[in-house]
């Protein structure tokens, strides 16, 4: 059964394919690029890591041929599908390939390694480049990543990093690495700081995020334990998939304890970006209003806007986030080391981050 606006699989020589077997084999094979020949809304949805959009067919002329193919008849559709791949195809080679050397050697690929992924790959073998194609294309790494993050449990211990709100979680999970401990940034992989005041602009989809975190997962050493920061199981729009999220929830914690002044000092500051906005501050605040009585909103809204950010993140802590966090602690039944920080300043974050290490190393041993 074909996909609207795919084509035909073409043959192709042996030695033009290679077949994925794990998600490390892709950067075993030191392709000099990875080309991706799908349509723009199928590259911006989804795509193999490092991968460059080269369509073949744009959105448009995929959904045309689709229907040719459907509607009228299949020879109809290769005529017009070709003349297209040709077209797009001299536009590349004309434009971002004009400067590729004799030797350059390229991975192509479309959604299941068929006729769009194997008639550029022709054109470019024709110019003499050893351009090779993926087995499946698409299809076949995004079956890797599901199996990764779906189907096989976090092959090292995990040790959940927790804190109430404004702990400075994020910069101490970042500093871990020169400690000797290994990481994995979830808020850096959905590019989102966790909370409703937390967007820093668009998040990659789901199967993005999945992808990024499979190879993320896929690169740990099983036999030293492995950092994530205390979430929800869902980082703005981007879910946790099944078997991290089963870990986290089992997992031993390590927890920043620092007073309320100094975590609104640091929210204050941390948050930035979000206070210069006094627009989007004031929509997000007003968010909170199905939770809150009114007279609490209107207080926050008179803190926002007289600039008051440290007060605005001290009352949101206190009525807000930190029962919250509270009740969600009472039904955790793990093993708990406790980091005591009185201040949560740039200088201090390095030697919080030599003592959350230490935990971690005795828990995850």
């Amino acid at each position: 059964m074909l996909r609207a606006g795919t084509l035909p699989p073409l043959a192709l020589r042996g030695d033009m394919a290679i077949t994925l077997t794990s998600l490390a084999d892709l950067s075993s094979h030191g392709f000099d690029d990875i080309i991706d020949v799908r349509a723009p809304a199928e590259f911006a949805e989804d795509h193999l890591p490092g991968a460059v959009s080269l369509p073949v067919l744009d959105d448009e002329e995929r959904a045309r041929v689709g229907t040719i193919y459907k509607q009228v008849s299949p020879f109809m559709a290769r005529k017009l599908g070709a003349a297209l791949v040709a077209r797009n195809a001299a536009a590349h080679l004309q434009g971002p390939l004009a400067e590729k050397s004799g030797g350059w050697r390229p991975l192509v690929y479309c959604w299941r390694g068929g006729q769009r992924s194997g008639s550029f790959a022709i054109i470019l073998s024709q110019v003499g480049w050893r351009v090779e194609t993926l087995v499946g294309g698409y299809k076949t790494w995004r079956g890797l990543v599901v199996r990764e993050v779906y189907d096989t449990p976090v092959r090292a211990p995990v040790v959940v990093l927790d804190g109430n709100t404004g702990s400075a979680k994020t910069e101490v999970l970042n500093l871990l690495p020169g400690f000797g401990v290994q990481v994995i940034d979830l808020e850096g992989l959905a590019r989102h700081r966790g909370s409703l005041f937390g967007s820093v602009g668009a998040q990659p989809s789901q199967k993005a995020f999945e992808g990024a975190l499979a190879m993320a997962l896929a690169g740990i050493d099983p036999n030293r334990p492995v950092v994530v920061e205390a979430e929800s199981s869902k980082i703005g729009n981007c879910g946790l998939p099944s078997e991290l999220w089963k870990a986290m929830v089992a997992a031993p914690r390590v927890t920043i304890a620092a007073p309320r002044a100094a975590r609104a000092e640091y929210l204050a500051r941390a948050y930035a970006d979000l206070t210069v906005d006094s627009d989007r501050l004031a929509v997000t605040v007003g968010s909170l209003q199905r939770m809150h009585p009114r007279e609490v909103i209107d207080a926050w809204q008179a803190q926002a806007g007289a600039g008051d950010f440290a007060s605005l993140a001290d009352s949101l802590m206190e009525q807000h986030y930190d029962p919250r966090y509270g009740k969600h602690r009472e039904r955790m039944a793990v093993p708990l080391a406790e980091i005591a920080a009185e201040r949560l300043l740039p200088e201090d974050l390095f030697g919080i981050a030599e003592r959350v290490a230490g935990a971690v190393k005795r828990l995850g041993s």
